[in-house]
Formats: C-alpha cells, structure tokens, sequence
C-alpha cells in the first residue's frame, strides 16, 4: 500500500487527518507531520523520515502538502533525492485526501494516485452563487455514462442514514459505489423546497441528485424508463421509508445501515445506530422479506452483526419498561 504523509504548516495536517478518518474510516500507513512556529526545516525531515520509516512499503510515498514551495514541500522535495517512485501533490484540501484514500484501493503507485487525485481537488474548488464562476470553467452537469440495461436500474446502493446526502455519502460511498444517480426517498424531504434544494447541491461532481416521494420510487421501480439503464444510490432516513418502498416492489436485496440518530425514548446499542421498538419491529418485517444488512457507517469499516445490535437495543428497551 502506498505510503501517505500530511505535511502542512501548523496544525492543518492534524485537523484534516481527522476530518478524513470521520469520512472515509481510519487508514494505516498515513501520518500528519506539522510544522509550528516554534519548529525548523530540520524538524519537519526529521519527522517525516520517522513518518516513513514506519511504513510498510518505503518505496511507494505520496507527500500531500499545502504550499508549493513552502517548508513542508521543500522538505518533502529533499527527501526524494533518488527516491523515483515518490510523488508529492500541493494545494491540500479535504477532496483531495478522500480522492487518494480512496485510490489506495485500486492503485499500487504514488504516481497513480498522484496523477488521478489532480482532477478532483480541482473540482472541489467551486463557488457560490454560481454565476461568480468564470464561464470557461464551468462545467457541463452531465453525470457519467450509464451501465445498466437500458430501461432498467442497477442499485448500487441502498442507504439508510439520517443525514441522507452528506461527505461520507458524498466522497467514499459515492467513490466505492460510482453511481451515476443519487435518489433521495423521502416524503417528507420531498415537500421541504429547501432540504430539496440543499441536497441537489450537495452532489458530488457529475453525478446528479434527485428526491422523489416513496410511491414514486415504487413507480420508477416498476417502470423506471425515466431514470433506465442508470445506476443509482438509494438514501433513505429511516427504515420505515425503506419497508413501504420493500413492500410496494422496489427490489432491494441489501440495506446499509449507515446512521440513525438518537432522539428521546430511543437506545444506543452502539455509537452511530439509535433504536426505538417501532425501529427494531420494522428491521424485523424487512428481514422477513430477505432483505440483508450492511451495518457499516463507511466503507472501510468492518461488516457489524445486525442481529446482535437488534438485540442489545430490545434488551436495552426492556430494561425500561
């Protein structure tokens, strides 16, 4: 795996090595090194040739860094002295860092990676109001080409999380998935103008967003000529929303369960999932229905034990009885 190393003045790198793991899960084989005001060059190498030296493949180092030309670059640039296989990117941002976690997957080199998460970071410069945006940059709101079967859908994913289109969804379900079509169910989002709004704008780069009441993803499942041959992600707010779209014919084998809020007269069974009995009698009727669950808040996360967890919250709920 490629080595990656954070390297910013003050403590840049520390706050977005934490905002990435939030997003995208924690990584190994990636270090912030920080430079503060009362530290030298030498104290950056110095922590960098620690930083690597830790690494499980020393050949293969990606520097991501916030200036070109600044110390950490000049630091980084030292240190790949005949080191070909190394690579260093400037101008640091959020997209970015998810961009080369994310191509750590698939791709073996610094290079590689180096040279895919360009585009990205550039594309995650934007502006708003839009028309502030010079007209030769702008681009065209095309998502990718389709790959399903014409007239049909592939579902690439279907979500439950009460934040519905956020980074997580936005960066490395969207990375992992490649969807071309995000669809927010939700009646209620669907008379909210402005959560409509919010969410359409909330897209990631050439993937369009919808939001459409739950009978009329029933519709678009049985006759979905207006979306065919896409692929699409599903978010859903509750599980609720996902048994009525179940019950009335959209074809879903396997939900995620990504995030459910607590709110008073529910249980915690663990961090990111809250239950109340309406909660857990419904995840039972969808298992009746052989749905499966993917209790995972990211994809880099282990696989949780649905049953289990629906266990500790009835017995957590029983105990208040």
């Amino acid at each position: 795996m490629v080595g990656i190393i954070i390297a910013t003045h003050g403590e840049f790198a520390d706050g977005i090595l934490q905002s990435g793991a939030m997003i995208f899960g924690e990584q190994e084989n990636v270090t912030a090194i920080t430079l503060m005001p009362n530290e030298g060059p030498v104290d950056v190498k110095t922590k960098m040739e620690k930083a690597i030296s830790s690494f499980d493949n020393q050949d293969e180092v990606l520097f991501l860094v916030d200036l070109w030309g600044g110390t950490p670059f000049n630091q980084a640039s030292s240190l790949m002295e005949g080191k070909d296989k190394w690579a260093i990117v400037a101008g640091l941002n959020l997209a970015m860092l998810i961009e080369a976690y994310a191509s750590r997957m698939s791709m073996d080199t610094a290079h590689e990676i180096a040279t895919h998460i360009l585009g990205t970071a550039k594309e995650a410069v934007k502006v708003k109001p839009e028309e502030l945006e010079p007209a030769d940059t702008a681009k065209a709101d095309a998502g990718p080409a389709s790959t399903g079967a014409p007239g049909t859908f592939d579902y690439v994913l279907a979500r439950i999380d009460t934040r519905l289109l956020h980074g997580q969804v936005a960066t490395a379900w969207t990375r992992n998935t490649q969807p071309t079509r995000i669809i927010v169910v939700s009646d209620v989002v669907a008379e909210d103008e402005l959560r409509k709004k919010l969410i359409q704008q909330a897209a990631p780069s050439g993937v369009k967003a919808h939001v459409v009441p739950i009978q009329k993803m029933i519709e678009l499942a049985k006759d979905d000529q207006h979306f065919g041959g896409q692929r699409a992600l599903l978010l859903f707010e509750n599980p609720q929303d996902v048994l009525r779209a179940v019950e009335g014919g959209v074809p879903l084998e396997t939900i995620n369960v990504g995030s459910m809020s607590h709110s008073p007269g529910k249980v915690q069974p663990n961090k990111v999932l809250a239950f109340d009995q309406n909660d857990i009698d419904t995840f039972r009727k969808l298992k009746e229905f052989g749905v499966d669950f993917d209790v995972r808040k990211v994809p880099a996360d282990q696989y949780g034990n649905m049953d289990d967890i629906l266990k500790r919250a009835q017995a957590e709920l029983d105990k208040q009885k």
